[in-house]
């Protein structure tokens, strides 16, 4: 397993420095396990420890200050009433906002992000319980995504413009203990509600946004997002009833997977990274202006520098899916329709739907919910310094 902090020396003599950065990242990819198609999800989630305890070890002073003022909105299962949740939708507004959101997302196996672009952010809390159920984060959609873009043809010259009109799902799930009763789900139901779009419309529509010399309307009619470890569950069978109809219609559609390309295993050594193309004279991208993908472009840069190639193949095959939020997303999307017809559930629509379809049926079912503490919350998170 790689070290989960790398140490290097500072930069004193850049050649030496080089050297070192060289070294480290060949053992690291030399230690990389390839992804031959039968790695469990535990397996894959592993693969991903060094970058994430790196990231927690920077956030430590923080979350040890933050935890004793926000404790207070992370539940005990004990003392949840399934019944009686009621999910409210929340943007990221006020610093009490902010840090449930990054406390939350510090929790997960994936390393902490904070997104590129054009961003979005959102809690979904339990009104009831004045408590954090869950969060989501939208960020700019990279410009070429096979998975998505294989059922799409966009017109010509207006590919950038029309992909800006989507957003990437960079992080959605829920919390303790309410993913045990399949919030995770309530959350995707938040992903592809009215409410997101017009948050969208709202933070957008007097911005003026020029690409390729064309103003991009602030439309919003599709997220992409792709599986944390391979194939996902959370997405599979999140339906909406049709009205009018005996039907119901897929709120997420599976896409296909990814190549299994990615800065994972590398994660760890960033900070080094973008330090190397300092000193090399580069300015490590922000990603605004830059592209959307920032650390793949660093990492990238930095090995062509460092005469490295093929180290961005980790094998780790990713779901990819999609949530259309108009019904002809698709032909908007191809220049074929001039306006999107956008599904018109609010987030207390869905929410109650989420409740009678999952939350109601899971309660009854089991109880593992009931033994989880805001104390296991923060072990999760908390790392020897």
């Amino acid at each position: 397993m790689l070290t989960p902090k790398p140490v290097l020396d500072a930069p004193s003599d850049l050649a030496e420095f080089e050297a070192q950065l060289r070294e480290s990242i060949l053992e690291a990819l030399a230690e990389k396990a390839r992804h031959e198609g039968d790695d469990t999800k535990d397996q894959v989630r592993a693969k991903h420890i060094p970058a994430r305890i790196s990231r927690l070890r920077d956030a430590q002073k923080w979350i040890q200050a933050t935890w004793p003022k926000r404790q207070h909105r992370f539940a005990d299962g004990e003392f949840i009433s399934p019944p009686s949740i009621a999910p409210v939708l929340v943007p990221v507004e006020t610093r009490e906002h902010q840090d449930l959101f990054r406390l939350a997302r510090y929790t997960w196996s994936l390393p902490y992000s904070r997104g590129y672009g054009r961003r979005l952010r959102f809690l979904v809390m339990d009104e009831y319980h004045k408590t954090l159920i869950g969060v989501l984060g939208l960020q700019s959609a990279p410009i070429d995504f096979a998975p998505r873009d294989k059922g799409i043809t966009y017109p010509d010259q207006r590919k950038a413009s029309m992909v800006n009109q989507t957003m990437d799902i960079f992080t959605l799930g829920a919390i303790p203990p309410y993913n045990h009763l399949l919030a995770g789900k309530l959350m995707i139901y938040a992903a592809a509600s009215k409410e997101i779009r017009d948050a969208y419309q709202e933070r957008y529509s007097d911005a003026t946004t020029w690409m390729n010399g064309q103003v991009i309307p602030p439309h919003l009619v599709m997220l992409t997002t792709t599986s944390a470890f391979g194939r996902s569950s959370i997405y599979n069978r999140v339906t909406y009833p049709v009205s009018g109809s005996n039907r119901k219609r897929k709120v997420a559609e599976r896409l296909g997977y990814t190549k299994g390309y990615g800065t994972l295993f590398l994660e760890a050594l960033y900070p080094h990274i973008k330090l190397y193309l300092s000193q090399r004279g580069y300015r490590p991208n922000k990603g605004f202006g830059e592209g959307p993908k920032p650390v793949w472009q660093n990492i990238s840069k930095a090995m062509t520098l460092l005469n490295i190639s093929d180290g961005l193949n980790h094998g780790i095959r990713r779901e990819a899916w999609c949530i259309p939020l108009a019904d002809n997303a698709r032909d908007y999307l191809s220049g074929k329709a001039e306006t999107p017809h956008y599904y018109p559930e609010t987030f207390s629509e869905l929410a109650d739907w989420w409740r009678e379809r999952w939350l109601l049926p899971r309660a009854e079912r089991r109880t593992d919910w009931v033994d989880s503490t805001k104390a296991s919350v923060l072990d999760s998170i908390t790392v020897a310094c």
